[in-house]
């Protein structure tokens, strides 16, 4: 099987959860809002771990991408 394939059927299953959790419209089912649960960003610890987290995955993803 091809990694295209592969990579776009995880896009697409991820795209399709995201829309369910939409349509669901209750509270808790998004990503973002799981996002905020699993770093407690309500806290100034989370937000400060996720904050280091997301910037430590962008450092490494844009070099990685645009530098090949």
């Amino acid at each position: 099987m091809n990694s295209d394939v592969l990579w776009g059927a995880l896009l697409a299953s991820l795209t399709a959860v995201e829309a369910w959790a939409l349509l669901r419209h209750k509270e808790g089912y998004t990503l973002s809002e799981r996002i905020r649960e699993w770093f407690s960003t309500d806290t100034r610890t989370g937000k400060v771990v996720f904050t280091v987290a997301l910037t430590a995955l962008y450092l490494w993803f844009l070099p990685h991408i645009i530098g090949g």
